[in-house]
């Protein structure tokens, strides 16, 4: 069964019509990439499910819709959300960020994760959990909106451009974290521009241009597809 399910989503920002009938899912324990250059709705489309912007057609979550929920209530339910633009708490230390991710609220089951599961991770937040988040450098406070978002112990992750202006050695540390997200049989929706991490780590990739999605397939369906590539993906 798909643990996401988005069908025919349109997206509009004011007289904006940005998504034109988007039709994807995700299944359980998959990590899924969403390919495409900068500016096709890529974003949208996660921002969309999550809340974010006004929509029309169907966006389900284990089986439930959950078009027209709020934000904070697609979150209680299980779908976890880790923005472009690396929102850390700056005052605030790395280990009070993490709490801050913890699920709370009457009857919630224990979490998958704890701090020190982070911090194994991530050895470079312990050495820093102390640290106000606003002073760590860009990688850093990537890892540490990864991990605050995983203490929300969310059965999909969907995670924005997290690569992006990485060094090479942190881009490494993102991918295996996301390998680790699935060997835990979380989902993941990944929004990336770099190709070689997304054919890496994916079961399924998409592609879209233009506010629709133009290419669905394995990694070796997409490596074989030059025309694909060429027109939609190449600079």
């Amino acid at each position: 069964m798909a643990l996401l399910e988005i069908k025919n989503l349109h997206a509009y920002y004011g007289k904006s019509h940005v998504l034109h009938g988007v039709d994807m899912h995700v299944g359980e324990g998959e990590i899924v990439s969403l390919l495409g250059r900068n500016g096709v709705g890529r974003s949208t489309t996660v921002k969309s499910t999550m809340g974010q912007v006004n929509v029309e057609g169907s966006i389900k979550f284990k089986g439930e819709e959950i078009s027209g929920l709020k934000a904070f209530e697609i979150a209680h339910k299980g779908l976890g959300y880790v923005p472009e633009n690396r929102d850390v708490f700056p005052t605030l230390s790395v280990e009070q960020n993490l709490i801050l991710g913890e699920k709370k609220g009457k009857g919630t089951k224990k979490s998958r994760w704890s701090i020190d599961d982070m911090y194994s991770m991530f050895p470079r937040l312990k050495e820093r959990q102390h640290t106000p988040a606003g002073v760590l450098s860009g990688g850093e406070q990537q890892m540490l909106t990864l991990c605050r978002t995983l203490m929300g112990d969310p059965d999909l992750i969907m995670i924005d451009e997290p690569t992006e202006g990485l060094a090479p050695k942190i881009v490494e540390l993102v991918a295996e974290y996301l390998k680790k997200l699935k060997d835990r049989g979380i989902s993941v929706l990944l929004v990336e521009q770099k190709l070689a991490i997304a054919l890496e780590i994916s079961q399924r990739v998409y592609v879209m241009g233009h506010g629709s999605i133009v290419f669905e397939g394995t990694p070796d369906d997409l490596r074989a597809n030059a025309n694909i590539r060429k027109e939609w993906l190449e600079v």
